[in-house]
Formats: structure tokens, C-alpha cells, sequence
């Protein structure tokens, strides 16, 4: 009988708590979004699996000495994942765009308002029972406006560990409804004339400004802001192996097989914190909404300095290229194509866009330096 008793105690049936089967739903909506409507897949759905696979009741594979939890231990813990990510992206990511017209910095780092004034929305919701958010919580949670997954993971991992899977989830899932939130908001808060404003062709950029790109913006970083450093350094030698020409295997395997694998290990170690223990509390429901607030207001402030450069230009800019200010590479890019072709169907603002949507990489990593710097200690 004792023996009998044993084995119903470790079976999952007699240990499911109803957080557990909530938390695995959930795991499953992700990867249900990922493979149905196809939002952000390279991440929701080993997130999605992670999650389930964390809770599972006995296993422990998102604990301490679980697969998934050494993973997260290994890779997120420490910074690397994020990191190597960064130099994935940045060999994806061609700067021409931001090189022809560096007025377009100005675009990605209005866009970053949104960080800045969720970090104060995060600080005064503790005024209401039940939040208690510390200033490196707030930082952590605010950096959800940039749209950048792997960025709001590396500050999260410094700043606000226990908060990590909310917070990562937020990211992704708002990166993902890029084309749903950001359309109304931009219509909202331009004119048709405006929409319909068609810009002139980029000038050619020749290879060495390619070349001396991730120097300039290298040099800036240690000088002015050396905690941002580590995402920088490693966007701007993704970008070197990308612009040098002479590195072709190395640019490939940062480009495929390393981001590739990084991705993988880095959702399912996300997923590991998706635990019930850790994601069913009130925290998580404030951390979605001033993610959300995060991600409008960084659109909003994107759009608002577009408009203001129509007019310093005469009419020159498409104010709806702002929009791409926010981080989320290609996906915002697109989405202003797609707004400017509605209003113009020989309104081809792809290029245009181009350029404030990788100044919105850069300005997010310097924002988390900045937060960094400032809650750190």
C-alpha cells in the first residue's frame, strides 16, 4: 500500500496545482499564436513550449538543476544570449539608410520617449495596493517601449530578474501586434496630406562610410555612454563582419546558424520563468499595460517629431516614418509602407523608413544603458 502511495505522489496527476494547468494554457495560446497567426514565431513558440515544460509538476526542468533552468543560467544570467543576438541583428541590418540621412537619429530617439515616461507611470503605480515596484523594476519594465525583445531581456536579467518572463513576454508580444496598434495611432496623428507626402531617393552610400559606421557610433557609445557598450559593441561588429567584405563565413554564421541557435535556447530559458509561482500575480498585469502604454507613447512621440520635421523641411518627410522609430526591425518599417501606400499608392516610404527603424536599435540600447547606469547600483 505504502508503495501504491508513493507512486500516485510523483505522478503529475496528484501534484497539478490549477496555476500550473492555467500557466501550461497559456504556453499553449503561445505557440498557437506563433503557428495560427504567425506573430513573432522565432520566439513565441520555444517561450510557448518553455512554459509548458517549466510546468510540469515533479519534472523541475525549469529549476535550478533542470535543463531549462541551466540554460537560463548559462545564457540569460549572465548576458550572453542577448548579446549574441545583438551581433546576429546587427549583421542582418544594413545602415545605409540611417548613414544617407542621419536626421533620422532624431526619429529613433523621440521614439524612445515612451521608456522614459512608462519608467515614471511603473514608480507611481506602487501609489496603488498591491505594486511595489522598485526603481530597477521600473527601469526594466519601461524598456518594454522599445520594442526591442533582446534588449528588455539583457536589462531585465540585470536589473529585474524575477520579473524577466513577464517582462520578456510583454516585449515580444507587443513586437508581434506592431501592425495592429501602431496603424490607428499614426492615422491618428497625421493629416492625409501629410500620409501622402513622397520623399526623395536616398543618396548611394559608398563602402567605406559603411565601414567607418560601427567605429563612429562605437567611439561615441565609450566615450559618452560606456554602459551601453556591450549591446553596441556587439551590434556594431555584427555590422562589421556584415560591411567589411572580407569575413563572408563569419557574417553567415552570426547571421544564421549562431543567431539561429541562440534564439532557440534563449525562449525556451524565457519560458523557464513562466513558472506559476513566478507569473500569476498582480505584478504581471501591470507590467502588460505600461508595456502597452510604453509601446503607444514611443509611437506617438515618433510620429510627433516626424511632423515636426515636415515642417523644419518644408514638407520634405513623411511624419509616418516616426513610427519606425521603435525597434522592432523590419516589422515598424513595414507597417509605415504599408500606412503610406493606403494614402498613396505610389508612396514607397520602405527605404525611408529604414532609417529611423535602425536609429530605434541603437536608441534602445542606449536607453538601457542610460537606465542601466542609473538603477544599477
Amino acid at each position: 500500500m505504502a508503495e501504491l502511495l508513493t507512486l500516485w505522489q510523483s505522478t503529475g496527476v496528484a501534484n497539478f496545482v490549477w496555476g500550473q494547468l492555467l500557466m501550461i494554457a497559456v504556453g499553449c495560446g503561445l505557440v498557437y499564436l506563433a503557428i495560427a497567426k504567425k506573430f513573432e514565431p522565432l520566439l513565441l513558440l520555444p517561450i510557448g513550449f518553455g512554459c509548458v515544460l517549466s510546468n510540469i509538476p515533479v519534472a523541475g526542468i525549469g529549476g535550478p538543476d533542470g535543463l531549462l533552468g541551466m540554460i537560463y543560467s548559462v545564457g540569460v544570467e549572465t548576458g550572453i544570449f542577448p548579446l549574441l543576438i545583438f551581433m546576429g541583428v546587427g549583421a542582418l541590418t544594413d545602415f545605409g539608410a540611417l548613414i544617407a540621412r542621419p536626421s533620422t537619429l532624431l526619429l529613433g530617439a523621440a521614439a524612445q520617449f515612451g521608456i522614459f515616461a512608462t519608467l515614471l507611470g511603473a514608480v507611481a503605480l506602487n501609489f496603488v495596493p498591491g505594486f511595489n515596484f522598485t526603481l530597477q523594476d521600473a527601469s526594466a519594465i519601461a524598456i518594454i517601449g522599445g520594442a526591442d525583445g533582446p534588449t528588455a531581456i539583457f536589462l531585465a536579467s540585470r536589473l529585474a530578474p524575477d520579473l524577466l518572463g513577464a517582462i520578456a513576454v510583454a516585449a515580444y508580444s507587443y513586437m508581434a501586434l506592431v501592425p495592429i496598434i501602431q496603424p490607428p495611432i499614426m492615422r491618428a496623428l497625421t493629416t492625409k496630406k501629410e500620409r501622402e507626402v513622397v520623399m526623395q531617393q536616398l543618396r548611394p552610400v559608398s563602402r567605406l562610410e559603411r565601414i567607418l559606421f560601427p567605429f563612429v557610433v562605437l567611439a561615441l557609445c565609450a566615450l559618452l555612454l560606456p554602459s551601453a557598450a556591450p549591446l553596441i559593441g556587439m551590434l556594431m561588429f555584427g555590422n562589421l563582419l556584415r560591411e567589411s567584405g572580407v569575413v563572408e563565413r563569419l557574417s553567415r554564421a552570426a547571421q544564421n546558424e549562431i543567431i539561429n541557435i541562440v534564439t532557440i535556447m534563449l525562449g525556451l530559458a524565457i519560458g523557464s520563468k513562466l513558472s506559476a509561482d513566478k507569473f500569476l500575480a498582480l505584478e504581471t498585469l501591470g507590467i502588460l499595460v505600461l508595456g502597452a502604454l510604453a509601446f503607444s507613447i514611443g509611437t506617438a512621440t515618433g510620429v510627433l517629431m516626424g511632423k515636426i520635421m515636415y515642417r523644419a523641411t518644408g514638407g520634405k518627410v513623411n511624419p509616418l516614418i516616426g513610427a519606425a522609430g521603435v525597434s522592432a526591425v523590419p516589422m515598424a518599417a513595414r507597417v509605415v509602407n504599408r500606412v503610406g501606400l493606403d494614402a498613396n499608392p505610389h508612396n514607397f516610404l520602405l527605404m525611408h523608413a529604414m532609417g529611423p527603424n535602425v536609429a530605434g536599435v541603437i536608441g534602445s540600447a542606449v536607453a538601457a544603458g542610460v537606465l542601466l547606469a542609473l538603477a544599477g547600483s
